[in-house]
C-alpha cells in the first residue's frame, strides 16, 4: 500500500492510478471496520484529519473521471463519509507530502519504468512534474 505524492495523481501511469483508487477503497474500508488503516506505508493518514484522506480521494477519483474511466465513488463514501471536508490541495498531507516524499515515489516509479512496468510516455510525465522539485 502506498499514497503517492499529491503532485503525481495527475501524471501517474494507469495501472498505478487504477491500484491507488483501489488502495482508498481498501484503506477506508479498513479505518471503517478497525479504526485505522494497518500498513506502515499509510498509517502515516492518521497524523491528520480523516478530511485529508478524503480529499485526497476526491483527487484520485476526479483524476479517473478527467481520463474517462469509470469509477463509482459509492464504494469509497459507503466506508467513509464525511458530510464537511476543509481541505484544501495547500495543506493536504502537509509535512508528508513533501519534497523527500516526493523523491521516494519518483524512485519506487523510476524503478517501474527501468523493469518495463512504465511506458516512455508515462515516465516522460512524471520527469515533467519531478522538475517542479529540481529533479532531473
Amino acid at each position: 500500500m502506498r499514497l503517492w505524492h499529491k503532485l503525481l495523481i495527475p501524471v501517474l501511469p494507469r495501472q498505478q492510478l487504477l491500484g491507488q483508487w483501489r488502495e482508498c477503497c481498501a484503506i477506508a474500508r479498513n479505518i471503517a471496520e478497525w479504526g485505522f488503516p494497518n500498513h506502515i506505508l499509510v498509517n502515516k493518514i492518521m497524523e491528520y484529519p480523516l478530511e485529508h484522506f478524503h480529499y485526497y480521494a476526491g483527487m484520485v477519483h476526479d483524476e479517473m473521471l478527467n481520463r474517462g474511466y469509470k469509477v463509482n465513488y459509492s464504494k469509497f463514501d459507503k466506508w467513509l463519509h464525511l458530510e464537511e471536508n476543509h481541505c484544501t490541495y495547500d495543506n493536504l498531507f502537509n509535512g508528508w507530502h513533501n519534497r523527500r516524499y516526493f523523491i521516494q515515489c519518483y524512485y519506487n516509479l523510476q524503478e517501474k519504468y527501468d523493469c518495463s512496468g512504465i511506458t516512455h510516455e508515462e515516465w516522460q510525465l512524471i520527469k515533467k512534474k519531478a522538475e517542479l522539485y529540481g529533479i532531473n
